[in-house]
């Protein structure tokens, strides 16, 4: 099956003689580090989206962690077009056999089904056509095939002085429309597991899962960090942990890009986190290891400061990213024990949970002792929200969370009453 890997890319020229092609590296360009590319089953590299990955890496502006996004997207394209046995460039006159129309059909079956979000299937069809733009303005692809139809779709804003204007935008008839669902959703849509269900899964992964998994779910529930963060923690990250003036048995860490040393955050935004003395010890005690202390060895110089290494040596995730190969397979797994075990709390669980699991709790707690407003600046502080909209989401879902419980306790009380009446 396809796999999508990173490799470290420095730009070359091409000097051509005679007879013979001399490559000279361009002292004028800058390398990349962490390019996202994909191979084909066969270990042959799908040279055209390898490329668009090096032309949207090389522009202006470009992050690097866009770059992975889209081409995430791309690799699960390529994923499907080897299971459908078809090619790239696949477009007959009959369009019901075209392979955008037939994957655009398979992404609509998966949301029906509930295996893909309607938000994620969005972005994956985006990014595809994103791609094939970029084939046709490239004259890797013919503009003249029947790929899709245009459209152009214009879009009414209305600015803070209620002035009007509208904006106009091109698609095609392969977009898929994002139908989101009714009620509050937290960050990627995900719900946060019961206290009961953390500690299952936390206790089932110190049983079953690698001493790694099972010490970054700890500090997820513990601490509601993101993957992206845990998995870029350093050893000096800990070892400069302080204890925090307001809160008995918790420690700070310093993250982000102005921290020292820098731990990846979204948004490149840099505060405290807090840990329980409990949670650090646990991970102290762990960069010490010989379990650990085996990876360092076999890491190469620019990872061995590296809290967590798998066991080849590298780091988890691809130079702070959110997604990891390495953690999707071990969680892959534990899921898959966990639901063997008879333990539900598994079903679906993703490690972003721990995340809105320990934000949950924590807007409940600051909400029944200090009101929302309170609990709106320490949810904030505690997450390192860039925008106050995302932490009010928590607000709202614990605030509706309580009063549906409240509710749902008065209906059974009122209901069982009217019953029991009934049975007089």
């Amino acid at each position: 099956m396809a796999t999508l890997e990173s490799i470290n890319f420095v730009p070359y020229s091409a000097d051509v003689s005679t007879d013979l092609i001399n490559w000279t590296e361009e002292s004028d360009s800058q390398s990349i580090k962490g390019l996202p590319q994909i191979s084909w089953v066969g270990n042959t590299p799908w040279r055209e989206a390898n490329l668009w990955a090096v032309e949207e890496a090389c522009a202006r502006g470009k992050n690097l962690k866009s770059v992975w996004s889209s081409m995430t997207h791309i690799h699960a394209y390529a994923k499907w077009l080897e299971q459908e046995e078809t090619n790239w460039w696949d477009f007959p006159a009959r369009e019901s056999e075209r392979c955008l129309v037939r994957y655009r059909g398979s992404l609509m079956s998966s949301i029906r089904i509930g295996e893909l979000a309607s938000s994620t299937a969005q972005q994956r069809m985006a990014a595809v056509i994103r791609f094939y733009r970029w084939l046709k303005n490239s004259l890797l692809l013919s503009p003249k095939w029947p790929t899709w139809h245009e459209k152009t779709i214009g879009i009414r804003i209305v600015d803070a002085f209620g002035f009007e204007r509208t904006m106009i935008m091109e698609s095609t008839d392969l977009a898929i429309k994002n139908r989101k669902a009714i009620g509050i959703s937290l960050e990627y849509g995900l719900l946060p597991v019961s206290t009961e269900d953390a500690k299952a899964i936390s206790t089932f992964a110190c049983e079953r899962a690698s001493e790694e998994l099972a010490l970054m779910l700890r500090l997820g529930f513990g601490t509601g960090m993101r993957f992206g963060t845990v998995a870029d923690l350093k050893l000096k990250t800990l070892q400069r942990a302080v204890p925090d003036p307001t809160l008995p048995n918790y420690f700070c860490l310093a993250v982000g890009p102005g921290a020292h040393p820098p731990v990846h955050t979204k948004f490149g935004v840099t505060g405290q986190i807090w840990i329980h003395k409990d949670d650090l010890k646990a991970v102290t005690d762990y960069m010490f290891s010989t379990r650990r202390l085996k990876r360092q060895a076999q890491a190469g110089p620019e990872d061995k400061d590296q809290l967590f290494l798998t066991r080849y040596g590298t780091r988890y995730g691809s130079f702070g990213s959110d997604t990891s190969r390495a953690l999707n397979v071990e969680l892959g797994r534990l899921r898959k024990n966990g639901l063997a075990a008879g333990i539900p709390a598994f079903q679906d669980f993703r490690f972003h949970q721990t995340r809105c699991t320990y934000a949950t709790e924590l807007a409940r707690a600051a909400i029944r002792h200090g009101g929302v407003k309170l609990a709106i600046s320490i949810v904030k502080q505690a997450l390192l929200h860039k925008d106050e909209s995302t932490t009010l989401k928590y607000i709202k879902f614990a605030d509706r969370s309580v009063a549906m419980a409240e509710a749902a306790d008065t209906f059974t009380r009122m209901f069982l009453g009217l019953d029991q009446e009934n049975v007089d």
